[in-house]
C-alpha cells in the first residue's frame, strides 16, 4: 500500500480532503497526474474516504491500494495502445476486401479503435471511481507527537 502524509482540511460524511506536500518520490509517480495540485505548487488536496474517523486539522496518513493503482494504469496507459495496435492490424487486413489503401486503412481503423477505447476507459473510470478499493483512505491519526513517516508514492 502507498501512503502520504497530511492535514485534513475539510470533511463530509463519507470523505475528508486531505492537503500533502508533493515529494520527490511523487515525479516518479505513475499517478502524480491524478493529483490536484493547489496553486501550481508542491501542496496538493487529495479526496480520500475517511475510513479512520479524521477530523478537521487532524494530521492523517492516507493510503492506496497497489494492486487498484496497477489496474487503473493498464486501463489508462496501454489499453488505448493495445487498441491502436489491434486497430491497425485490421485495417491493413481489412484494406484488400475494402479495395482501398492498406496504410490509409490502418491509420483509420487504428484511430477509431484508440477513439473507441478512450470512450470506454471514461465509461469504465466513471464505473470504477464508485468503488473503494480505487479510492484512497484515510488509513491513521497521527498522534500530535509522532514522528513523520516516510512517505512514498507508486
Amino acid at each position: 500500500m502507498n501512503t502520504e502524509e497530511g492535514i485534513v482540511i475539510r470533511i463530509d460524511s463519507q470523505n475528508a480532503w486531505v492537503k500533502t506536500v508533493k515529494t520527490g518520490a511523487c515525479e516518479s509517480c505513475s499517478a502524480r497526474g491524478a493529483c490536484n495540485t493547489m496553486g501550481g505548487g508542491k501542496e496538493m488536496e487529495v479526496e480520500a474516504l475517511n475510513t479512520a474517523g479524521a477530523r478537521m486539522g487532524d494530521r492523517v496518513v492516507i493510503g492506496f491500494d497497489t494492486g487498484s493503482l496497477l489496474k487503473a494504469t493498464f486501463l489508462i496507459y496501454i489499453f488505448p495502445i493495445l487498441a491502436l495496435i489491434v486497430g491497425a492490424a485490421v485495417g491493413q487486413e481489412a484494406a484488400p476486401y475494402l479495395s482501398l489503401n492498406p496504410s490509409a486503412t490502418s491509420i483509420v481503423f487504428g484511430f477509431f479503435l484508440v477513439f473507441l477505447s478512450f470512450l470506454f476507459i471514461r465509461v469504465k473510470g466513471n464505473r470504477l471511481a464508485t468503488q473503494e478499493q480505487y479510492r484512497p483512505k484515510v488509513i491513521r491519526i497521527l498522534a500530535a507527537d509522532q514522528t513523520p513517516a516516510l512517505n512514498d508514492c507508486a
